[in-house]
């Protein structure tokens, strides 16, 4: 995509791959129940009885992973103009605060939430301040700890690398929009002229 600065592609092209290790993670150790966890609770959370946990954490890894992907439409095409498989909007521009909006709050919400979650894991405590069950994945103890802490440390990134995209996105999209309209200030009949016959 023209215009993007190499640092926000890569930027963009790294999300994914800080969502990627925690996903991995889970399937392995709830869904095919491998012995990289300690203990036997690995955070189901209240979840509907109708749904298996191992369902469960695959649908919320591929939902994550999705989720992150998303990210590299801020630095594509389809960031920047409806694709055609979407009805009534295809080959329309998207407005820019369409995009900068929900990016901006979802990189507040994520840098907020993942940071909460690392001060009060590592001071033992749950988002709550109730203290930590004695079996709980993320630790310092052992390598089956330390693997957890691993596969999630990369979501610190996530929040921080979306803003610095969303940033990108909102001053390429913006400074485009001002060069289009000097252009049209300096030759305002520009496209609206009929071309005399010869006589």
């Amino acid at each position: 995509m023209a215009g993007v600065p190499q640092w926000a592609r890569i930027a963009a092209f790294t999300i994914p791959f800080t969502v990627l290790p925690s996903g991995i993670w889970r399937i392995a150790a709830v869904t095919f129940h491998l012995p990289i966890a300690r203990g036997e609770r690995h955070g189901a959370g209240d979840i509907p009885p109708w749904l298996p946990i191992e369902l469960y954490v695959v649908l919320l890894s591929v939902l994550s992973e999705l989720l992150a992907f998303t990210a590299i439409g801020l630095i594509s095409m389809w960031g920047e103009v409806f694709p055609r498989w979407i009805p009534g909007l295809r080959g329309r521009r998207v407005p820019v605060l369409a995009a900068v909006v929900p990016a901006a709050l979802g990189a507040a919400v994520l840098t907020l939430m993942w940071t909460l979650a690392a001060v009060t894991i590592s001071l033992g405590r749950d988002v709550h301040g109730d203290p930590l069950p004695a079996d709980f994945a993320l630790g310092f103890h052992d390598w089956q700890g330390l693997l957890a802490v691993a596969a999630y440390a990369p979501l610190l990134l996530w929040g921080p690398l979306l803003a610095a995209v969303t940033v990108a996105y909102h001053r390429r999209r913006t400074r485009a929009a001002e060069a289009g309209h000097r252009r049209s200030a300096e030759d305002p009949g520009r496209g609206s002229r009929w071309r005399r016959r010869p006589a």
